[in-house]
Parts: C-alpha cells; sequence; structure tokens
C-alpha cells in the first residue's frame, strides 16, 4: 500500500506539474471519503482525517468515536479504559480522535477513491493554472497556435489553453498550428470547466508592452509612452516623452539604425508604426501627430476642441493619409478632432471672405448715404384722402385714414406713406 501510494503521488505530480504537497492533499481528502463510504451509509457526525507518511507513503485514518462504557459497535464507539489511554481525563458522552485504521483500507482505498482522486487533480490542476497566471493579467506572453476552432484561435501556454476570439484578432496576421507569437493577456475568467483565458493580437497596450521589452529607457522609466492610437494591422502612432534631460525620446524607441522599432514591426507582422515626440504645447503636439506631413500653422478652437491644420499644398494628400488614416490616428493620439487645410485654400477662403466683408461695407454705406439723403415730414389726409407734399397731391389713400397723421418720406426719386411705421403707399416722381 505504501508503495502504491508513494508512486502514485509521486507520478501525477509529476506529469501534472503540479506540487507534490498539493496531490498529496488531495488524494488524504479522497481517502475520508472513502473511509466514510466504508462505514456504510448514514455515519453518524464524527470528524475523519487521512495523514499519509511523505515518505513511506502510509495512510492512516483518525476518527472520533464516542465514549461509552460499553462497546456495540467499535466502528462509532470507544470503552472508557481504551479512551484514557489515550486521553486521561475522558468521560462518558466525549469525543475522542483515535487511529481507526481498517486492515483492507488499501483496498478499499483502491475501489473508492480513484475517481475522486482524478476529479480533485482536475481541480488542482485548475487552481494551479488560475494561480500562475492570474497576477499576469495585462501582461504579454509567448503562445503556439495549436487549432481553430469556430472563427477563435486556440493557443497553448505551457499547460493552460487561451483564447484569441476573432475580434482580437490583427488583419495582417495569418495563424498556424505550431507558430509561436507574443500575445497580450486581456482577461481571465474562471469558469466551472477551468480558467479561461482570453488574449489578444489587436489591443493598443500589446504595443505599450512590446516598446517596455525592446526599449530599455522606457522600462526604466526615463522614456514615457503618453499615448497610443492603433488600426490593428495596419499602422499606430506612439507619442512619447523624456522623463530625464538629455535623453531622446524618440531616438530612444526607434534605435540605432531603427533595429528597435523594427524588432517591433516584424512581430507585428509589418505594422507601420509611427513614433511622435510629446509636447504639452497642443500645437506643437498636434503638428507632431500628424507626422510625416510637417504643418504650416495650427489654429485651435478651445470651446470645441477641435483644430484646423494648415500644410503645403504638396504634402495635403500626405497629412490626411490614405482614406484619411493619418489624420484619423493623429486625432485619436491627441483627443482633438483634427481638419486639414493647404496653403492656397486657406488663401482663397480668406480671399472670398474679404470680397464678403467689403459687399457688406459698401451695402452699409450705400444705406447711410440714402438715409441721409431722406426727407420725412409729416402731414394730415385731407377729406378727399389725399396727402399734400411740396405741392404734389398723394394719393387717394384708404378712407380709414382720412385726418390721420401719415410719414410722408422722401428717399431720392421716390415719396413713401407710412402710418404708425406701416409702408401704405408708394410713388415714384419723375423729374420735368
Amino acid at each position: 500500500m505504501k508503495s502504491d501510494f508513494y508512486a502514485a503521488i509521486s507520478q501525477i505530480a509529476a506529469e501534472r506539474g503540479i506540487p507534490r504537497e498539493s496531490v498529496q492533499e488531495v488524494v488524504e481528502q479522497a481517502l475520508v471519503t472513502a473511509y466514510k463510504r466504508y462505514l456504510g451509509q448514514n455515519p453518524p457526525p464524527m470528524e475523519v482525517s487521512v495523514k499519509i507518511d511523505p515518505t513511506t507513503g502510509d495512510a492512516r485514518v483518525f476518527a472520533e468515536k464516542q465514549v461509552v462504557e460499553e462497546v456495540d459497535d467499535d466502528r462509532f464507539e470507544l470503552a472508557l479504559e481504551v479512551a484514557r489511554k489515550i486521553r486521561p481525563d475522558a468521560k462518558i458522552g466525549e469525543m475522542v480522535m483515535v487511529e481507526s485504521t481498517p486492515n483492507d483500507f488499501g483496498r478499499i482505498a483502491a475501489q473508492t477513491a480513484k475517481q475522486v482522486v482524478l476529479q480533485r487533480i482536475k481541480e488542482v490542476e485548475r487552481d494551479h493554472v488560475y494561480g500562475e497566471f492570474m497576477d499576469r493579467e495585462g501582461e504579454i506572453v509567448t503562445a503556439s497556435v495549436q487549432r481553430h476552432a469556430k472563427g477563435n484561435v486556440i493557443l497553448e501556454m505551457g499547460k493552460a489553453e487561451a483564447v484569441l476570439p476573432p475580434k482580437e484578432q490583427s488583419p495582417s496576421d495569418r495563424y498556424y498550428p505550431g507558430q509561436r507569437l507574443k500575445v497580450y493577456l486581456q482577461e481571465i475568467k474562471r469558469e466551472e470547466r477551468g480558467p479561461r483565458l482570453i488574449v489578444s493580437r489587436s489591443n493598443r497596450d500589446l504595443i505599450k508592452r512590446l516598446f517596455e521589452m525592446e526599449v530599455p529607457e522606457i522600462y526604466n522609466g526615463a522614456v514615457e509612452i503618453k499615448s497610443i492610437a492603433r488600426e490593428p494591422g495596419v499602422r499606430s502612432k506612439v507619442a512619447v516623452a523624456a522623463r530625464q534631460e538629455g535623453v531622446d525620446p524618440v531616438g530612444s524607441c526607434v534605435g540605432m539604425r531603427g533595429i528597435r522599432i523594427q524588432n517591433i514591426v516584424n512581430e507585428l507582422n509589418n505594422e507601420k508604426i509611427d513614433v511622435v515626440q510629446w509636447s504639452p504645447d497642443i500645437r506643437t503636439f498636434i503638428s507632431n501627430a500628424l507626422s510625416p506631413a510637417t504643418a504650416v500653422e495650427v489654429q485651435l478652437n478651445e470651446d470645441e476642441k477641435s483644430a484646423v491644420v494648415i500644410v503645403p499644398d504638396k504634402q495635403q494628400s500626405l497629412a490626411i493619409g490614405k482614406e484619411g488614416q493619418n489624420v484619423r490616428l493623429a486625432a485619436k493620439l491627441t483627443g482633438w478632432r483634427i481638419d486639414i487645410k493647404s496653403a492656397s485654400e486657406l488663401l482663397e477662403e480668406e480671399r472670398e471672405m474679404a470680397e464678403v466683408r467689403e459687399a457688406a461695407q459698401s451695402e452699409a454705406i450705400a444705406l447711410e448715404s440714402a438715409l441721409s439723403l431722406a426727407k420725412v415730414e409729416q402731414r394730415k389726409v385731407g377729406s378727399n384722402g389725399m396727402v399734400r407734399f411740396q405741392n404734389l397731391d398723394l394719393g387717394p389713400l384708404p378712407s380709414e385714414l382720412i385726418g390721420q397723421s401719415v410719414d410722408v418720406r422722401a428717399v431720392q426719386d421716390k415719396i413713401n406713406i407710412y402710418y404708425n411705421d406701416k409702408l401704405i403707399a408708394s410713388y415714384i416722381v419723375e423729374e420735368e
């Protein structure tokens, strides 16, 4: 019995990669279950424990028995004189823990504990996997592609399996069995069937972790990643700033001859990465974010958090990028809405605005001139409905206005009649 248990525990621990102590604890709990089954159905409440000698593998059962004067069932009862050999102050009716290992316990254990042990071993294995990865959420792990399943890619990470869902896959990746790649451990779910590891190749934090691995200045804090904008598999922008004087943040990330940034690009299957310098001045930051285009001027609207960026005519398409990609990523990187205009567009808009202002100014001058020439007199409407103005009879007017005062206004070649500021009639006076 001892050699069987000892060998079995050692073998299970080695095969499953689980600490031997954990396996031994599981076996002991399984043997407690086996002993209780040995006692029959509905045994009285009692404490039972099993101890396995870690060196020899001997299993010993300890069970509570009630102290009685006369023993009827030695499975549950213990004579007083025997109890006092174990505990001198034992009294009738008390419970005493005593070794109760049956003679044929090895055979019973082998028959009844197998399924319990296997089930418990699986639980320990799941707990071991969860414990191994629970503190690694948000980190990069290396995994190998195992298979495809309903659009998901199943990855192997040591003794654990991870799932790469379709929405977390990068469009530039091609997954094939045995392929090794770095993934971002996004989430760990604890489920009944074991821990479920969700990984990602499209998360923007994958970029951050790759930079931390490749750039020592980021890892030790001399350079800080301020923000990241990413369109997985196509292009990313990373804004960096120096936290130590004399450190070139962009140069540190690119590396000598571009070796550092190239390693990251290779890991992401040639996804293009722009590294730009962050600035506390938003105009400078927006200008840098549009790299490789060069900004001539940045106009800000603080209330709407929007910016109009003026670029040379030849760089307008470069600033916007293919299908608007460059300006879209720059907007995500800075958090500002960005509109791109060429220098010639700006000049044309300014010319049109100047023309509008000039036309409005001319109209205002003309109106002012016309008003200054106007002559206004007040007249009463006669009984015949006529109004006389400078030897001219104007009318006839509506009968309800007879006897009422009206304003007669002469503007250039027109004479207008108003009642309560409402135009009643208008006459054109031709020169003789």
